[in-house]
């Protein structure tokens, strides 16, 4: 299985287990993509981005990931989604096959109304590098 999709799997493993995220997402709020307002508030895959990140005697990867928290009744439970993602994947020890996560960190969130739109949404970017 290619990094990234190895990746993904253990850290939407580690979202869905958590009873308090859940607790704030509804059973089906982490998704890959944004429906409609009837299934807010979620948690949304973003872009993953992928980069060389070896040295001369370890090959490594680099892996930037996006996650949306998208809510209909506020920034506040859109930034409450977002603190609790930060929690669990800061630092998080995640088992991974055929690689190593060397560490997982948040590196911003930004939240703002979706224009054009009563949405909420906090974005946030995490870093992964894989050996």
């Amino acid at each position: 299985m290619a990094p990234a999709n190895e990746l993904l799997q253990a850290v939407h493993a580690r979202l869905s287990g958590d009873a308090a995220l859940v607790a704030l997402l509804g059973p089906d709020g982490i998704v890959d993509r944004r429906r409609d307002a009837g299934t807010l508030p979620c948690l949304v895959t973003g872009t993953v981005e992928m980069r060389a990140y070896g040295t001369a005697s370890e090959d490594g990867l680099e892996c930037l990931l996006d996650f949306e928290a998208w809510s209909a009744t506020g920034r506040r439970e859109a930034e409450e989604i977002a603190a609790r993602v930060r929690m669990l994947l800061e630092d998080a020890d995640l088992a991974l096959a055929g690689v190593r996560l060397v560490s997982l960190s948040h590196r911003r969130t930004v939240s703002r109304r979706a224009a054009g739109t009563r949405f909420y949404v906090a974005e946030m970017r995490f870093r992964a590098v894989l050996e």
